[in-house]
């Protein structure tokens, strides 16, 4: 049994709760991050898996159409805001990005744990509003629903996502200023790791984008608890006004749920077939293409809310035009597995996943991006589909990669290798159980939101909740042999992948400071030899 590691590190330095709740160490608070963004993954998980079972018949079974609208919503709301949005940025960017950069902490450090403090305090808003009877707006709020006609906890929720937005800036804001001003001697631009790259442009979107949810949201409250006509129709309101500021914000938020995913997948593929990434340079300028294109096509999700059939048209064509850097980017992972010497470790079958699962989401997004297609299948299970291969198949599995790879270094602790593989290959599996069928079901016109469908619709359903269960296995399995290896899992090595990054120069688990004196850059990232 292994209970402690040889070295002071930042989980021994010191010890007692007010270690924890006060601490300025990104390291921890990156911690305190995983735990909060856990809770609240099996929260909304939660709130799936009811879904899934009262879609199993095509009747209302379990529940009644107020109960299941606020299932949805509580399971949109859950995991776009607590889990999807915070999940790689706070807990791998804040671990990771000083010590890869070779800096000794965030240039914020106080921020950083208020950043925690904020999202906490977002979360015990949603919790009370959930508790004390739900939301049944969805998860965009979308007026009239969330305006006077709503009778439900919708300000609660509002406040809730509203602190937590100040959580996002605050990080983006420390995550800006951390890669200019603290890199190491040496770390130029050109030898960032392009896990850095993929935070520092999520960074840019939090500080940019963030605000414009705030404000929309807090006009709503206003019009609720006022009666001041700025989205309801009825007080002389323009509810597509809410759209457009919601869209706006909620677009690029998908980019800051999938680029820190690729980022990550970035350092999988690299690290785990032994080669330099190709087309480093074109790699890091995707990165900030589809940040800056992703502030341009909020309107491809308001194809049939009337407006206009030019507007529509530009939309369309720039979200075609995102398409491409996403599309240089699978090329390049591609690129790199060509003649790799591959490990078929767990963070690699991760990586793979999502490469296979983030290219089957961005291929139907071209389906939505063409106007006559999106009309038919707009609040249909093919946009369902389409958003969960992106999210889920995306950076869920990146997320999980991401966790695998660098657990080592975190916990100072290896893993089961056997279970390890047998989690991703059985969330693959699952996942696509789960959601290919919902494209057919899409396809064929069923609708999203009804908890009761013609019974034509019943085969497919079952195949996606079964194939939901098998998901929760996948899901749930990490957390059993991870907890494991903190106890009896083998001490690991400074670096057990053999990786080029900074961050595996130090011991494992890291020391409070990281380095004991600044590391000097002399080469560029991913310096490994070309596989014969």
């Amino acid at each position: 049994m292994t209970t402690t590691v040889e070295h002071e590190n930042y989980l021994t330095t010191k010890l007692g709760w007010k270690s924890w709740f006060f601490t300025r160490d990104h390291k921890r608070i990156a911690l305190l991050f995983l735990l909060t963004v856990t809770f609240f993954f099996f929260v909304g998980g939660t709130f799936a898996t009811l879904i899934r079972l009262e879609l199993m018949t095509p009747q209302a079974d379990l529940f009644t159409s107020e109960t299941y609208n606020k299932l949805f919503s509580m399971h949109g709301i859950i995991m776009v805001w607590f889990f999807l949005i915070p999940s790689i940025p706070t807990v791998f960017g804040n671990f990771l990005v000083p010590m890869m950069i070779g800096a000794r902490d965030l240039a914020f450090p106080r921020l950083n744990l208020l950043s925690w403090y904020l999202l906490v305090l977002g979360g015990v808003f949603e919790l009370y509003a959930i508790l004390s009877g739900g939301i049944d707006t969805g998860w965009t709020f979308y007026t009239p629903y969330s305006s006077q006609f709503a009778n439900t906890h919708v300000v609660a929720a509002l406040i809730g996502i509203f602190v937590s937005g100040f959580s996002s800036i605050l990080t983006g804001l420390n995550f800006i200023t951390t890669i200019h001003k603290l890199r190491a001697p040496g770390m130029t631009w050109s030898r960032l790791p392009l896990f850095v790259w993929s935070i520092y442009a999520t960074s840019v979107i939090l500080v940019l984008a963030t605000p414009v949810l705030a404000i929309t949201l807090t006009l709503v409250g206003i019009e609720r608890l006022t009666g001041v006509g700025i989205f309801d129709p009825n007080l002389g309101g323009d509810p597509l006004l809410f759209q457009h500021l919601f869209w706006f914000y909620s677009h690029p938020a998908v980019y800051i749920m999938i680029l820190p995913g690729m980022g990550v997948v970035s350092e999988l593929v690299t690290t785990h077939a032994r080669r330099r990434i190709f087309g480093y340079e074109f790699m890091a300028g995707s990165i900030i293409a589809i940040a800056v294109i992703g502030f341009l096509v909020w309107g491809h999700h308001m194809f049939v809310a009337g407006q206009s059939p030019y507007a529509s048209m530009i939309f369309s064509i720039l979200s075609f035009a995102v398409a491409i850097p996403s599309a240089i980017k699978v090329f390049n992972w591609t690129a790199t597995l060509y003649k790799g010497s591959i490990s078929f470790t767990a963070p690699m079958l991760y990586a793979l996943g999502f490469v296979g699962l983030f290219t089957v989401g961005g291929l139907t997004g071209l389906f939505l991006a063409t106007i006559a297609i999106d009309v038919h299948v707009t609040d249909t299970y093919f946009v369902i589909a389409h958003f969960h291969y992106i999210m889920v198949g995306g950076m869920v599995m990146a997320y999980m990669g991401a966790m695998h790879n660098w657990w080592p270094k975190i916990s100072g602790h290896l893993y089961d290798e056997g279970w390890a593989q047998f989690s991703a290959l059985t969330i693959f599996v699952g996942f696509n159980l789960t959601f290919f069928p919902q494209f057919v079901l899409g396809y064929l016109g069923m609708p999203r939101r009804y908890h009761a469908y013609p019974p034509e619709f019943q085969v497919l359903n079952v195949m996606s909740t079964a194939g939901a269960s098998i998901l929760a296995v996948g899901y749930v399995v990490p957390l059993f042999y991870l907890i494991w290896s903190l106890w009896y899992g083998k001490l690991a090595p400074e670096n057990p992948w053999q990786a080029t990054g900074l961050e595996w120069q130090t011991p494992s688990p890291p020391p409070t400071d990281n380095f004991e004196e600044s590391p000097i850059v002399t080469e560029e990232a991913y310096a490994y030899e070309r596989a014969a």
